[in-house]
């Protein structure tokens, strides 16, 4: 089923037309109705394109904890038919230098304390836009369906970061979707806490909820203590939490007292969400639904609606109605029913492709458009969607994909490294940490402090490994291939490794 192509700057600007006094967005003690909203996107439509002389095909890049600034940028970027390349705060300046080197934006906005990270080989903006000099008024343009809207990077299992290419038909469409699986009307209030850098935070319900004419309240970064005090005093309807966020609120003092009322429910994803976690939403009154997908499926692609949250924990949901999706072998045909297959998604949602890396986007897919996710899943009798494991080696810590061959990649410079991997350990607070598995090339070369200094500098904190553990060998297969399930298993069981 193909989604309607209309132009994504016309979201808001229809809303301040027909609603111009209705929130649209608060933060902090600031707030904007829609007709405000649209002024915003309008004055970054002024400095972008008559400034900086951004127009279609050129990239924005955005650096920058959660701020209004992002979003008007977005929908300034839609107007201009421009694409926005969010960046991730928490990576070095060296991998911020990659991906800025490999997109080339025209400029950069950046918040004042990031600046430093991202040097001064590009033309930078402020998250406030600078009154606009120029005299020439920008051209009156409106992006086209087939314009890429996101870059956003994604590392996968060669470790090299690419940007995955969602045009404004794949956005338009992940709207309808997650609009779908929330049920998203104007009367809708979402209270947004994680980071929209990824396609999670700003694409599952930050958007789509705009879209809808609905009001978001945007936190910088998540804190338990402010989510539980902004859905007692702000009232929203909705929520989107990864695990990492769940236990920290079920941990919070204030958890068991806090008003939950407002909530019709909230939603989840990232990775196969522990019942665990689920559990105390449900004992509160608070069905939770889950979203899943992909970086490169927009990423709404299956849903579990909050109708069905309680009945149904265990599942993922039901395929949304803008897209397909198959289960496959390693061969790329159906598997039989009732058996484990990998997910294979294509739709307007899907990503056209990885920014100039052919060889990466050829790979992605199988014949007839099918994007190939790397997640292994079944399907029920009744239709229900189960995820059940990944056959990509990403770690995900806290809502963040860590990719293993990153880690290594930084071992291997080593000369006191022989071999070594890294592997995903089950974490009662992140739901997984990497620990880096590593044979020593003599005995002692060694200790656990040295090898983490290693990562210092290199890649975000984020990514470091949460342990190290030393052996003797790594378990191989015969044809010689590291058996990283076998190195998980004794992990996470606490058996040695050795």
């Amino acid at each position: 089923m193909s989604a309607p192509a209309l132009p994504l700057s016309s979201w808001i600007t229809t809303w301040a037309d027909h609603r111009p006094d209705a929130e649209a967005l608060s933060f902090g003690s600031e707030r904007w109705s829609y007709a405000g909203f649209a002024a915003e996107v309008q004055r970054w439509v002024d400095v972008l394109g008559a400034e900086h002389g951004v127009g279609s095909g050129d990239r924005v890049a955005y650096l920058g904890h959660n701020h209004p600034s992002q979003l008007f940028v977005f929908f300034a970027c839609a107007r201009l038919g421009a694409a926005l390349v969010p960046l991730n705060w928490r990576l070095t300046p060296a991998e911020l230098g990659y991906q800025l080197t490999d997109c080339e934006p025209v400029v950069v906005v950046v918040a004042e304390e990031l600046r430093a990270a991202i040097g001064t080989e590009w033309p930078s903006l402020g998250l406030e836009p600078p009154p606009v000099t120029d005299t020439v008024a920008p051209p009156a343009v409106q992006g086209r369906p087939g314009d890429p809207m996101l870059i956003v990077y994604t590392s996968g299992t060669t470790g090299l970061p690419k940007g995955a290419v969602l045009d404004q038909r794949a956005v338009l469409a992940n709207a309808l979707n997650a609009q779908f699986a929330h049920d998203f009307t104007p009367t809708d209030r979402v209270l947004t806490v994680l980071p929209l850098f990824h396609v999670g935070g700003l694409c599952i319900q930050t958007l789509p909820a705009l879209a809808a004419g609905a009001a978001v309240r945007l936190h910088a970064a998540f804190d338990p203590g402010a989510w539980l005090e902004d859905v007692e005093r702000w009232q929203p309807t909705t929520s989107l939490l990864v695990p990492a966020t769940m236990s920290a609120l079920h941990r919070h003092p204030g958890w068991a007292g806090a008003d939950l009322s407002s909530l019709r429910g909230v939603m989840t994803g990232s990775s196969v969400v522990p019942e665990a976690l689920i559990r105390p939403f449900h004992e509160r009154g608070v069905p939770c639904g889950q979203v899943y997908g992909a970086t490169e499926t927009g990423p709404t692609a299956i849903a579990l609606r909050f109708e069905h949250a309680v009945e149904r924990v265990g599942s993922c949901g039901k395929p949304v109605p803008h897209c397909e999706l198959r289960l496959v072998g390693p061969d790329g045909r159906d598997v039989p029913a009732g058996e484990p297959g990998e997910v294979a998604v294509r739709g307007t949602n899907v990503v056209r492709g990885y920014w100039r890396d052919e060889e990466a986007t050829a790979a992605a897919f199988l014949p007839g458009g099918w994007f190939r996710t790397g997640d292994i899943a079944r399907r029920d009798p009744q239709g229900w969607w189960h995820i059940v494991d990944r056959s990509k080696d990403v770690v995900i810590s806290g809502g963040e994909n860590i990719y293993p061959a990153e880690l290594e990649a930084v071992l291997a410079d080593c000369p006191d490294v022989a071999e070594a991997a890294v592997v995903g350990r089950p974490d009662a607070r992140w739901g997984e940490v990497p620990v880096a598995v590593v044979v020593p090339r003599t005995a002692g070369a060694l200790d656990e402090p040295a090898v983490r200094a290693l990562f210092e500098g290199r890649l975000a904190r984020f990514k470091h490994p949460a342990a190290v553990v030393f052996v003797d060998a790594l378990p191989r297969n015969v044809m010689g291939k590291v058996q990283k399930f076998r190195l998980r298993q004794q992990l996470a069981s606490g058996i040695s490794t050795g």
